[in-house]
């Protein structure tokens, strides 16, 4: 197998173990309604809180961020990379988190991407997965706004990164991840302009379920 075949496959195997959604897996395993269904429309684990399931929620967090670990550690395992000089393995975390925002498997309506991209700092570097896991922590615990929590982490990331890893591969291809969750969360961005962004835990019985917001996030999630 030649080269460029060889890296194509990682690049397109870590697309699809991103692919899977844990939200609608484990919605499904525990008799859930459809992540897609309620409270934001996003499957992911900030949503599948809202039904009051926090073991489901607690699975989804996890699977969704260990797929972001498995697909960079198959990756550097089939391309090892020891100087972090490459580009094959942060194809492959991109590809993965791609997976994750556009799944194959679950008509190209995916997650903000969240879990998945703390998953591949982690698997890249832990220090990287380290920092940018503390920022979100602080935020969350002191606001208690996900999406803020996201966003603060995320713009964090490059700046770790370029601090580890200077000009890198694995930088500039966190750049494009970062750009990728503040798309993701411009609904979020709007509402907590306008102080109207929900709190971790909050059920969508404490929203308006006619809010046009989480109508058109639903579509766009």
């Amino acid at each position: 197998m030649n080269d460029s075949l060889r890296i194509a496959l990682i690049v397109l195997g870590s697309y699809g173990i991103g692919s899977v959604s844990f939200a609608v897996v484990m919605s499904r395993l525990f008799a859930l309604p459809d992540p897609h269904s309620y409270g934001s429309g996003n499957p992911g684990a900030t949503n599948v809180l809202r039904t009051g399931h926090r073991a489901a929620a607690a699975f989804t967090l996890l699977g969704d961020a260990g797929k972001g670990v498995v697909a960079v550690l198959l990756a550097r395992w089939l391309w090892p990379d020891p100087e972090h000089t490459g580009w094959t393995v942060p194809m492959a975390a991109l590809a993965a988190f791609i997976g994750h925002l556009y799944p194959i498997f679950h008509r190209f309506q995916g997650g903000k991407g969240v879990a998945t991209a703390a998953g591949i700092y982690l698997a890249l570097n832990p220090w990287l997965g380290a920092g940018v896991l503390s920022t979100w922590l602080i935020m969350a615990v002191f606001f208690r706004i996900s999406s803020l929590a996201a966003l603060v982490a995320a713009t964090s990331a490059p700046l770790y990164a370029a601090m580890l890893f200077g000009g890198r591969p694995i930088t500039l291809a966190i750049i494009p991840v970062t750009l990728f969750l503040l798309l993701r969360h411009r609904d979020n961005i709007r509402r907590l302009w306008a102080g109207t962004e929900p709190r971790i835990g909050q059920k969508k019985s404490s929203q308006s379920a006619a809010s046009p917001d989480q109508s058109q996030e639903g579509k766009s999630s």
